[in-house]
Order: C-alpha cells, then sequence, then structure tokens
C-alpha cells in the first residue's frame, strides 16, 4: 500500500478513535439527557442519543424499518466513499489532491464511527451542544463533526479544482 493510502487510513482512523473514545467517556461519565454547561448560552456537554439519521430523521420509524434504512444507506455510501478514496490515493494521482484524500478519509472516519454506533446499540451517541443566538443546533458527535468538516473540505476542493480549469483555460 502506498504512502497516501496509509496516511488516509491513520486519519480516518484517528477520528474513529476520537469519536469511539469521546462516546465511550460520555457515556460512562454523563448519564443519559444531562447537560454540564461549558460556555453558558453557548456551549454545553450532553448525553443523548439519536435514534435517526440526521437531525433525528426516521427516529420514529419502526426500528427494524429505520435500522435497514440507516444501516444500509450507511454501507452504500461508505463503500462509495472508500472507492473515491482508493481512486483519489492511487499511485499516478498528484500530490495536489490531498484537500480531496483527507475530505473523504475524514468522512470515512466519522461514518464508521457513527455506524458502529447504530449497529451496536441502535442509535448514536451525541454529546456536543451549540448555541447560535438563541438558535440550538441539534447535538452532534466527532463522527458528525469529521464528517461535516470533510464535505466543507470536498466542496472547497471542487471550487478550488474549478478556478483551476477556468484559469488554465483563460491562460
Amino acid at each position: 500500500m502506498n504512502r497516501a493510502r496509509w496516511e488516509a487510513l491513520a486519519i480516518a482512523l484517528a477520528v474513529f478513535v476520537l469519536d469511539r473514545g469521546t462516546k465511550m467517556w460520555i457515556e460512562a461519565r454523563v448519564s443519559v439527557y444531562d447537560t454540564i454547561v461549558v460556555i453558558p448560552d453557548v456551549f454545553n456537554i450532553v448525553h443523548t442519543r439519536n435514534r435517526g439519521a440526521a437531525f433525528g430523521m426516521l427516529s420514529t420509524a419502526p426500528e427494524s424499518v429505520r435500522l435497514t434504512v440507516l444501516v444500509g444507506l450507511a454501507v452504500g455510501i461508505l463503500g462509495l466513499i472508500a472507492w473515491m478514496l482508493w481512486q483519489a490515493t492511487e499511485e499516478k494521482k498528484s500530490s495536489g489532491e490531498w484537500m480531496n484524500r483527507l475530505a473523504l478519509a475524514l468522512v470515512m472516519g466519522g461514518a464508521v464511527g457513527n455506524l458502529w454506533d447504530r449497529i451496536l446499540k441502535g442509535s448514536v451517541t451525541d454529546f456536543l451542544q451549540v448555541f447560535l443566538g438563541s438558535y440550538e443546533w441539534p447535538s452532534f458527535n466527532v463522527a458528525d463533526s469529521g464528517i461535516s468538516v470533510g464535505a466543507v473540505l470536498m466542496a472547497l476542493d471542487l471550487i478550488v479544482a474549478k478556478r483551476g480549469e477556468r484559469a488554465t483555460e483563460a491562460g
């Protein structure tokens, strides 16, 4: 396996291990639905269990349907991300694609972290709660953060690539 693949695997594994470690810590030390105020009106540590998808979608669906859909969808998307990451780390790829590889590795690590919870517990442990003024962002975890940061990096990578293509065409 080449260096780029090892690096991507290490990043994904780091996200997964950090996600598992923080969830285990929360589950052992904070009762479900308890709140620890870290910065009043800005940031709390909470212990919630999300039975649904992002923002609680499908949380009221029957368990067999919910788990089949969410686990099946996650496995399919994870397979796609793994394939994309494998392609992005081929020997012939330029080192300029580091942002894409980082983004895919972050998404992969986060997806595996949440899939692990979903398969073993039927729900995902969330514990970070952020407020923006009067708006409360839905609780999230390290895996969600990896997925979100990875998605933003993918979008930025696409924007940079498009600008590079336009500059090449104009020049």
